[in-house]
């Protein structure tokens, strides 16, 4: 069974949209999946600050962080096919840019780069499956993370809990819903594996 996995996955192609916490720990649960294309986009810097929940190391503070995050991916997967774009998304290059993709993982910490990047898929690629996460923030209450699906669209999260002061964005949690998310995407690229096994 695991080879049929891999069959199907190294052909795919995922776009991940921001790689912070969501996005790194995202990324490497697919690269480690097998999934065979990876388009990862970002414009940051790897800060000190990061390093509590995200995929980066120390001696890798102020490279930036799509091509850090290669790096990192590459030395457990080096026959994966990793894009990295240092490149801040908008309406106008978003289709562009993911337009190969088979899915589309939305991993930003602002609000209004998510609402962005959601409505341009809705709308531009209305046929493109789009994996985002909201509520992440806290710890515990494990019991109230879920996914929720509209259409082509999935949210991963608890849907509510913002980051701030009193409720920071912490590892355990963080990784939680970024694996939902990895997970969400291999059972949308699995799904007729499944039925033909069943049949």
């Amino acid at each position: 069974m695991l080879e049929k996995i891999y069959k199907i996955l190294k052909d795919k192609t995922v776009g991940i949209a921001g790689i912070g916490g969501l996005g790194s720990n995202c990324a490497v649960s697919l690269a480690r999946s097998g999934i065979g294309n990876i388009i990862i986009v970002d414009f940051d810097v790897v800060d000190k600050t990061n390093l509590n929940r995200q995929y980066f190391f120390y001696n890798q503070i102020g490279e930036k962080k799509v091509f850090a995050l290669k790096k990192n991916i590459k030395k457990f997967n080096p026959e994966i096919n990793v894009q990295a774009l240092d490149v801040k998304l908008n309406k106008l290059n978003i289709v562009e840019i993911f337009k190969n993709c088979d899915i589309i993982v939305e991993a930003f910490d602002n609000a209004e780069m998510k609402q962005m990047l959601i409505e341009t898929v809705l709308l531009a690629m209305p046929e493109k499956y789009i994996v985002s996460g909201s509520g992440i923030a806290g710890w515990g209450r494990n019991n109230i993370i879920k996914t929720i699906q509209y259409d082509n669209l999935f949210i991963c999260g608890d849907g509510v809990s913002e980051v701030s002061e009193s409720l920071p964005a912490l590892c355990p949690r963080v990784a939680v819903v970024a694996n939902m998310q990895a997970n969400q995407v291999l059972e949308i690229l699995l799904e007729n594996l499944l039925h033909n096994e069943e049949k």
